[in-house]
């Protein structure tokens, strides 16, 4: 299949928060999306983690 499960971190509690898919064919690259972290209690940087 084209689409992955992938997992997100913050960026500034270093946790991981969010699983989300993406199509490992148009987007080969390490996704980030601005998502609300609830031990910051702020919108931050969320990253894929591998």
């Amino acid at each position: 299949m084209a689409r992955e499960l992938v997992t997100l971190a913050c960026t500034d509690c270093k946790r991981r928060n969010y699983t989300t898919t993406k199509n490992k064919r148009l987007t080969p690259d390490r996704m980030e999306l601005k998502k609300y972290c609830r031990f910051e209690k702020k919108h931050t940087i969320h990253k894929e983690t591998r």
